[in-house]
């Protein structure tokens, strides 16, 4: 194959050696599955050659969509396409993982009533409490979080890492394979379509983060004020109180809140620009909830410009505890009342790139680095703040966005008080079980193992309704960093712990464990009830109308709402992008709207496939043999 110009090939980084060992991957001879059955690459990387596991689920899948095709009189290609070829993927990969981790029927594969029963009902309401989107001025290529859920490990050095079934790079998210890797995928237009058209979510929590790092000649430093921050954060806050502000005006209904920044310390209180920022926020962005980084360098302890900030824990009395005084202070308690989700402290805990080898657990008895993730700082700072809610993002979990050392605890057979001790997530939940107001929520710890360790899942989910129980786990899933929201929402929903786990997810049964099964009410309480009433969300039938004749709450330029009568929820109009005014082109640096702009004319939309998915993968395969 060569490599002439112009041509796909001369795209890619492969040599003319490698290019005669691939084929592009929708020219492959294979099944177009909704689930893919072999690595594809975007040409960044040379593609895995499909594992026997995935040849027998690949061969499953077949088997059962030539069966089900044949009886329904439609051709495979447009079985696989329906929900019916959905459920026949679900089907396989039970079969392959050997216990019931899906709730699916073969009825399914043949009637729509059948799928509907078990696929997420249409009043399901959902509130996803952690989505991105990012600048406009940010472009090139995208972020390690999508090349992971597309299937390309390379990026954390995790190509050669086996999931639960022996799968190489098995992505998380099918829908995204083979789509370019590029910033523009989280810009704003293609964030609301993900989120607002493609998927079932009623109300969305915009995130943002305070992890920024300066560049210099002599490499990056933290950050030394809030300006420096800010400027190299993918959303400010700012940004993302506007992105809320307008998506509230054009669907005429609170569709999304509003994360606001925690920056603590003595430097914070006295920024040059903004004196404290905390009080700038609310007097200026009405913030709807909290959310912090303790790993993140985000805390100025001195007023000396030139220090750096630094990392900090949710109990120092002398960092922490006044940002909490602040948000509690008399003078805001009427903004609380009108804003209930403003004691709502948004904490990313775990997720840590720091792990041991997976040949052995890779939990300590008695250690870990706090600012990380290790949960050893919000016992003491919930009891002391009654009055303040700390959810713990990502439930504390240690892995960098790889589950398989959670695997490797769980097999290990050390327990934990009766369970298996999976990395700072059992800690966490066992020794804030008794703290009412301490959450566990799931962005990117359920994402990241749902598909490829599910059995670790099926054990965070059992450990969670075990010690925390079903009143007190939240969903978040960190989208649009895996793409849209919807495939997740469709897993949990379907997803049930095992009676019974087979050896190669460390084996016992649900039982022995003391796990409750994950019924629907406590599904509905997860993807969204309880949320709601963390965030004082009265309308939670999920309904969606046209009829705008109701009392939909008011929508002023600074998104306060009235929570006691919200009315129904109305959709965003689909033509959205047209809607999008200069003044928020301007705020979230357009090309040619931002004052300080250097962004290329590449913008390459996602455009919608049509009515039925087309199970397409864009990129390269290995030649079968």
């Amino acid at each position: 194959m060569k490599k002439l110009p112009g041509t796909r090939e001369e795209d890619s980084w492969f040599s003319e050696e490698q290019l005669d060992q691939l084929v592009p991957a929708e020219e492959d001879g294979g099944l177009r599955s909704p689930i893919p059955t072999q690595m594809v690459s975007n040409g960044e990387y040379m593609p895995n050659p499909q594992t026997e596991a995935q040849k027998r689920v690949e061969l499953r899948i077949r088997e059962l969509a030539e069966q089900a095709s044949k009886k329904l009189g439609v051709s495979r290609r447009k079985f696989l396409a329906s929900g019916g070829g959905m459920a026949a993927a679900f089907i396989a990969m039970n079969e392959a993982h050997g216990a019931e981790y899906f709730k699916v029927s073969k009825e399914e594969m043949f009637e729509p009533e059948a799928h509907a029963k078990n696929a997420p009902p249409a009043d399901l309401f959902v509130l996803d409490d952690q989505l991105h989107t990012i600048r406009s001025s940010r472009v090139g290529p995208g972020n390690t979080l999508r090349d992971i859920a597309q299937g390309n490990h390379s990026s954390l050095n995790l190509t050669d890492l086996p999931d639960e079934l022996g799968r190489v790079n098995f992505p998380w998210n099918p829908a995204i394979v083979g789509l370019p890797n590029l910033n523009s995928n989280f810009h704003l237009v293609q964030f609301m379509k993900d989120v607002y058209l493609d998927s079932q979510v009623t109300i969305g929590v915009l995130s943002n983060n305070t992890s920024a790092a300066v560049p210099g000649a002599e490499g990056s430093r933290p950050p030394r004020n809030i300006r420096e921050s800010e400027a190299g954060e993918f959303l400010t806050a700012p940004q993302t109180a506007s992105v809320r502000d307008w998506v509230n005006q054009i669907a005429g209904s609170t569709r999304m809140l509003a994360h606001g920044q925690l920056f603590p310390g003595l430097g914070n209180q006295h920024d040059p620009d903004f004196g404290d920022y905390h009080r700038w926020q609310i007097e200026n962005l009405k913030p709807d909830s909290w959310k912090g980084y303790t790993s993140a360098n985000s805390a100025k302890l001195t007023n000396d410009p030139g220090e750096d900030m630094r990392r900090w824990r949710l109990d120092d009395e002398a960092v922490a505890y006044p940002t909490y005084g602040v948000i509690t202070a008399p003078e805001y308690r009427a903004y609380q009342r009108s804003h209930p989700g403003f004691y709502n402290i948004c904490i990313h805990k775990g997720l840590s790139t720091n792990v041991t080898p997976i040949d052995a657990p890779t939990n300590t008895p008695n250690g870990g680095n706090v600012a990380a993730g290790f949960p050893d700082d919000m016992a003491k700072a919930a009891r002391d703040w009654p009055q303040l809610n700390f959810l713990m993002y990502h439930s504390c979990i240690r892995p960098g966005f790889w589950m398989s050392n959670a695997l490797v605890d769980v097999k290990s057979g050390n327990l934990r008080n009766g369970v298996p001790d999976i990395i700072w997530t059992t800690q966490f939940y066992q020794e804030s079980a008794q703290i009412p107001n301490v959450y566990s929520e799931l962005g990117t710890t359920f994402a990241s193992s749902v598909v490829t360790f599910p059995s670790v899942c099926a054990h965070i989910l059992g450990q969670g309704l075990k010690f925390f129980g079903e009143n007190r786990i939240v969903f978040g899933s960190d989208s649009v960093w895996y793409g849209g929201p919807q495939w997740q929402i469709e897993a949990l929903w379907r997803f049930q712990i095992p009676d019974v786990f087979p050896d190669s997810g460390g084996g016992g049964t649900r039982k022995q464990f003391g796990y409750p099964q994950i019924t629907e009410t406590a599904k509905r309480k997860i993807l969204g009830l309880n949320n709601a009433r963390l965030y004082g969300i009265k309308n939670t039938n999920g309904r969606l109308t046209d009829d705008r004749s109701g009392n939909c709450g008011d929508d002023d330029d600074h998104g306060d709402h009235d929570h006691d009568d919200r009315g129904a929820y109305h959709p965003v109009p689909v033509n959205y992008a047209s809607l999008i005014p200069v003044s928020l082109k301007r705020t979230m640096e357009y090309a040619g709207f931002a004052m300080n702009d250097n962004l290329s004319k590449l913008r390459r939309e996602y455009l919608a496939a049509g009515s039925t998915p087309r199970n397409t993968r864009f990129g390269w395969v290995r030649a079968r043999t």
